[in-house]
């Protein structure tokens, strides 16, 4: 798995993990990056099978599965505690690091994320599997910021976007490894066990997210026993893209209180 380190030293500062959701690659994190490089070990990395994590993935791939590769790729690197803030699968696989390794995940960022696949949310995934598997892989690239980016961000930077387009057919993750992960990202289902999450969790979304309704994520924040819940007015699904900037403050700010009761915790242990 290609895995890279930024920031700060991980024996001297906290170490925050950073999970992309079904494009699955770090270039996502790119707003983010300088900003969290100042105070935190930086993790980011390629998910089996997509980038330069290339693999052909199983049938019956799952989120478990997903969570298990990034526990052993961490470890391999020396990091046995840490953070996650992952967007949509990204979130999932953190909340599901959460339930399988407790004592390794300090807290968790969920972004625009869900306890159970939404109805609504599960249309526009067969609308995109029927793109992929009815049409191709350009009309599934070309149909895709439909479903992450207001319609104003979007009229406002088609350049940019015919320019992620051509990148994202030339670096296709591959029809069946695509299926595949989406797959385990819709048969995910936290409905019965987020009780059992005791990580602090930070839950945001975006109240404009045309393929997750923020309703979700005031759902899945009310099943956690620790979690603060933030709503975004604007910005879509992929608003830390969009409104780099808020995003960021609003990031900072519970890593900021997160920080403050894990050093409390470590000098009580």
């Amino acid at each position: 798995m290609h895995v890279e380190i930024h920031g700060q030293p991980a024996d001297e500062a906290p170490t925050l993990v950073l999970s992309s959701g079904l494009g699955g690659v770090t270039g996502f994190w790119q707003p983010q990056l300088a900003t969290l490089c100042e105070r935190y070990c930086v993790v980011l990395y390629d998910q089996r099978g997509t980038g330069r994590s290339a693999d052909t993935l199983p049938e019956g791939y799952s989120m478990k599965m997903m969570a298990a590769e990034l526990a052993e790729a961490l470890t391999l690197h020396g990091i046995t505690k840490f953070g996650i803030v992952g967007h949509a699968l990204g979130g999932l696989i953190g909340l599901q690091l959460a339930l399988d390794y407790p004592t390794r995940v300090e807290r968790v960022a969920v972004i625009n994320g869900w306890l159970t696949l939404n109805a609504h949310t599960q249309r526009c995934f067969h609308v995109r599997q029927d793109l992929l598997l009815n049409v191709g892989i350009d009309a599934f690239v070309r149909a895709q910021p439909l479903f992450l980016y207001p319609s104003e961000w979007m009229a406002q930077h088609q350049a940019r976007l015919e320019q992620e387009d051509a990148h994202h057919v030339a670096h296709f993750q591959g029809t069946e490894n695509l299926l595949r992960r989406l797959n385990a990202l819709m048969t995910a289902d936290f409905s019965t066990r987020a009780a059992s999450i005791t990580s602090p969790v930070l839950v945001i979304c975006s109240q404009d997210d045309l393929l997750v309704p923020w309703s979700c994520s005031v759902q899945l924040a009310a099943a956690l026993p620790d979690s603060q819940l933030v709503e975004m007015p604007w910005g879509g699904h992929a608003m830390s893209v969009t409104d780099p900037e808020p995003f960021n403050a609003l990031l900072m700010q519970w890593l900021n209180d997160t920080d403050t009761v894990l050093k409390t915790a470590h000098v009580a242990g």
